[in-house]
């Protein structure tokens, strides 16, 4: 965390300056905004703290509830989103106060009774070691509750208005504020009144029932499975062995997803209620939470389930729906987005695979960083259109793998080839539902792969893998990535070459060129790396680098005081190289990473023209 180089700070660090809009935010919901969230879910609430670190953007998030969520549906939280909560500065404190999920448990009958089930197997939980973070189980509510944190310690205090319902749109593209919303009062004090805003921009997080999705004539198309699933979060006795590990149950009776929740002694049940046929027209959402616990109990022999307390109870039917399209713009139409749907209102599936809140949070940060960088004219407006491109091709995989996992889910035992198929399936797919999967195709702020050679283990177009490193300044071991904070910028790492004379070269060129993005790109007035994180790498020993022969460049002088930020240059750490752990070419690399922490271009430090010419697709130059 950096601070102090605006001036000394004695108060907590992370409730930054406020700034822009951040200084005048009225307490009441203006008339007119650039940017309109309608709905403070996973997808809206983080897609507001990003929006809060471009503090010219008059951000607001409207919700219906009258204040917070208590209790949240979604729990699972994958390694991919922790990764990103660390951008966002919590992932330790959520951390310390979830369910960390090390194994999963497989149990099916015994097949010298039947009627009773046994221990099959166990599946470490990330086998292949993909992240340094953990999967962990927290409630929804407290995800929500460190974004808002967030959201309204950034420069731009965002904060949700709660109470109020979106209840149609209209658009004129022409207008200066393009999308005219009616919303309507949710309030003790409202009695439903109505009132009419108007906003640039509008995002639809507003879940599976999306108003948003309705009045832009985007419909949520699939199928049911036909096949229904008791959801409690129970306290309870058991002597059930396992009742603290995330585990598949199969038996004769039907199937529990059993999965623990923080606190040590909440978990959460997933009980098979069985097929529904076509007319029983949602009959069996109206099952008893004691018929769903005798379910469950009949499931578990020869074990007990004496259930205390329920903290919350649903029912739900398996169905898998996505729409065509996650913005406004008709089929053929040429023009840019005014309205965006994110989250459930795009897409819905089963909860097996803890996906939901996962991807809905990826949506949100894909879209958050476009918005900003378009409203501060940093891009074109061409970049908006890349989101509905991205994220809608991620979610048709998502529907695809959970389509395969929730009907493993739904087998009985008697159909599956080997007690062991649920959990080779488990560990073979381990990548996919962590988040790992996502990889954005060739466009105009992804690059082609020509060059992926470099830098093997940074895939163009898939997240940046972070490894260890050490910060040359102080000496300190931490992991590159994590100094990646949500803040709207794009990273470049510049990997040095054997003997640095390419980087060097580089280096001048980045600095003091005329075609060189920081001087192209970065408005005037502001610190040099206000819109590019520009770091190195130095393939040997940290005590082999000397800051004073390290180019300006990698030590630029920010804030007020123009003081030297010492904390750009890094070298290989002895034991986990970065440079062997990735592949980098002893020639270097430079690795471009977006400010939503997907690698866009991997380049050698000889292509300063690529460079250039890929930026100049996506930024808009600016006043020197």
């Amino acid at each position: 965390m950096q601070f102090h180089h605006h001036g000394y700070v004695s108060t907590d660090p992370r409730v930054l300056p406020a700034e822009g809009y951040g200084t005048q935010r009225p307490e009441v919901l203006p008339d007119e905004m650039d940017v309109l969230i309608v709905g403070a879910g996973p997808a809206g609430m983080l897609l507001a703290a990003q929006l809060s670190r471009f503090p010219s953007v008059r951000t607001h998030i409207v919700e219906r509830r009258p204040g917070r969520l208590a209790l949240g549906q979604a729990d699972g939280i994958q390694a991919r989103s922790v990764e990103t909560f660390q951008a966002f500065g919590f992932a330790e404190r959520i951390t310390a106060e979830a369910y960390q999920i090390a194994e999963m448990n497989f149990w099916a009958p015994d097949p010298a009774d039947r009627s009773k089930i046994i221990r099959t197997a166990r599946a470490d939980d990330d086998p292949h070691g993909i992240s340094e973070f953990p999967h962990l189980i927290v409630n929804q509510a407290r995800v929500l509750d460190y974004f808002a944190e967030y959201a309204a310690n950034g420069p731009g205090r965002v904060r949700p208005d709660f109470g109020w319902e979106f209840v149609t749109l209209s658009l004129d593209p022409e207008a200066e504020y393009p999308v005219s919303v009616t919303l309507r009062s949710t309030g003790e004090d409202g009695d439903g009144a109505e009132r009419v805003v108007r906003a640039k921009y509008v995002v639809g997080c507003d879940g599976a029932r999306s108003a948003v999705r309705e009045s832009i004539g985007r419909k949520l198309v699939g199928q049911s499975a036909m096949h229904a699933w008791a959801v409690m979060d129970t306290l309870a006795v058991t002597d059930f062995p396992d009742i603290r590990i995330k585990c598949a149950i199969q038996s004769a009776a039907g199937s529990i997803l059993l999965i623990p929740r923080e606190g040590g002694h909440l978990f959460r049940l997933y009980v098979d209620l069985g097929e529904t046929a076509a007319e029983d027209r949602g009959a069996v959402r109206q099952t008893t939470v004691e018929r769903a616990i005798e379910r469950a109990n009949a499931i578990l022999q020869p074990y007990t389930l004496d259930v205390k307390d329920v903290a919350w109870y649903s029912v739900y039917e398996v169905g898998h729906r996505l729409t065509d399209k996650f913005d406004d713009v008709p089929e053929g139409e040429e023009r840019t987005p005014h309205v965006f749907i994110a989250g459930d209102a795009c897409h819905t599936h089963s909860a097996k695979a803890g996906q939901g809140m996962n991807v809905s949070m990826q949506d949100g940060f894909n879209l958050g960083w476009k918005l900003g960088s378009v409203l501060t004219g940093r891009s074109p407006e061409s970049l908006l259109s890349t989101y509905s491109a991205e994220r809608q091709v991620i979610a048709q995989n998502l529907i695809d793998f959970d389509k395969q996992w929730s009907t493993l889910m739904a087998k009985k035992p008697k159909e599956f080839d080997s007690p062991e198929e649920l959990a080779e399936f488990y560990t073979s797919t381990a990548e996919f539902p962590a988040g790992f999967m996502t990889q954005y195709e060739p466009s105009m702020i992804v690059g082609e792969a020509t060059h992926q050679d470099l830098a093997a283990g940074f895939p163009i177009g898939k997240r940046f893998k972070s490894a260890r490193a050490v910060r040359v300044g102080d000496s300190v071991t931490r992991h590159l990535g994590h100094h990646a904070h949500a803040d709207g910028r794009w990273r470049i790492y510049a990997f040095a070459d054997q003997g640095d004379s390419l980087l060097e070269s580089w280096a001048q060129w980045l600095g003091e060129a005329a075609d060189s993005p920081l001087r192209r790109f970065t408005p005037a007035g502001t610190d040099p790396d206000s819109v590019f994180d520009v770091k190195v790498i130095y393939p040997r020993r940290y005590t082999d680098v000397e800051l004073s022969k390290v180019n300006p460049v990698f030590l630029p002088r920010v804030g007020p005081h123009a003081l030297v930020d010492y904390e750009k240059v890094w070298a290989a750490h002895p034991e986990d190289d970065i440079f062997a752990l990735r592949g980098i070419s002893p020639d270097g690399a430079v690795v471009v990473v977006r400010p939503d922490q997907y690698v866009a271009h991997v380049l050698p430090l000889t292509a300063t023209t690529e460079l250039a010419d890929f930026f100049s697709q996506n930024m808009r130059a600016q006043d020197a």
